[in-house]
């Protein structure tokens, strides 16, 4: 076993898995946080394509490089707006969900993943544990008491999560279609998030002139967040490559970050479940690992 690259594979364990509770714990409206995180993400891109001198793309594997960025910053912006309806705790195992799925599907629909009828059997199945892993982490004994408040906040927050899951797609599969490597792609993503933060921003201003996200000390706050999120799409696309981890093993290794994601914010930002709660929520954080490495062996 390579200990080099499984360390360099968890690296998105801690970046992705404290990048949501450090966004949320500083605080700010989603384009505070969007605009800031990107602000960071491109400061850390710009600096490590400069080390790397990896050169820039070009034409089509250009544009496709920065459409993948703008997926991602639509879709962590419908993120963020969850986080102020149900808390990062119960939004990020659902997030989470979503995209195993539509990494899953993706895979099967356009490449071919799960040739045999066996595999198809044994992946669903994955997808349906995944399914209900990450409605256990959103369960609390208001499910129970059937509050109406809570109940409409968490629908809210799935449907939202689920459209989301459009934007977080591009940002997976533009770049298969390009014919560069994700560290080459790297810059020109952040380059794509930038974009629709700015935009978002403009957009912000324009509807209330008397408060800019531009000129709010939480923004560039949140560029600290963005690093966090760069160091994990990062160590990704490393982990990844044939000699290291390789693609499935990576992808596991990336999805391990749900679990620090979902405790830190419940240990940090003070949303707090009961004790039949956690015990329920640890529970579904195990079935969505382990229903991830399945469809990723099949």
């Amino acid at each position: 076993m390579n200990m080099v690259a499984i360390l360099i594979g968890l690296g998105p364990l801690i970046g992705w898995g404290i990048y949501p509770t450090i966004a949320s714990k500083f605080g700010g409206k989603p384009v505070n946080q969007i605009l800031g995180s990107t602000l960071g993400t491109l400061i850390f891109a710009i600096v490590y394509n400069q080390i790397e001198h990896l050169g820039f793309p070009h034409g089509m594997d250009l544009l496709l490089a920065i459409l993948s960025g703008v997926g991602w910053a639509c879709a962590q912006i419908v993120t963020f707006y969850s986080f102020t309806l149900i808390g990062s705790s119960r939004a990020m195992p659902v997030t989470t969900a979503f995209q195993l799925l539509g990494a899953s599907l993706w895979g099967v629909v356009a490449l071919g993943d799960w040739p045999t009828g066996m595999d198809k059997v044994v992946g669903f199945i994955a997808l349906a544990l995944i399914i209900l892993g990450a409605w256990m982490t959103v369960w609390t004994v208001w499910s129970e008491k059937k509050t109406t408040e809570g109940q409409g906040a968490l629908k809210k927050a799935v449907l939202v999560l689920l459209f989301g899951e459009i934007g977080y797609w591009a940002y997976s599969a533009a770049p298969q279609a390009a014919h560069i490597n994700g560290m080459h792609a790297f810059l020109p993503q952040a380059i794509g998030m930038v974009i629709v933060g700015i935009v978002y921003g403009v957009i912000a201003t324009i509807k209330n002139k008397e408060q800019s996200p531009f000129t709010e000390k939480v923004t560039y706050k949140q560029i600290i967040s963005g690093f966090f999120f760069a160091f994990a799409a990062l160590t990704y696309l490393i982990s990844a490559q044939p000699n290291m981890n390789g693609l499935a093993t990576g992808f596991i290794l990336s999805q391990t970050s749900v679990v620090l994601a979902t405790l830190t914010g419940i240990w940090f930002l003070g949303q707090k479940k009961t004790h039949k709660e956690m015990l329920v929520t640890i529970l579904g954080l195990v079935i969505i690992i382990g229903a991830a490495a399945i469809t990723v062996i099949v």
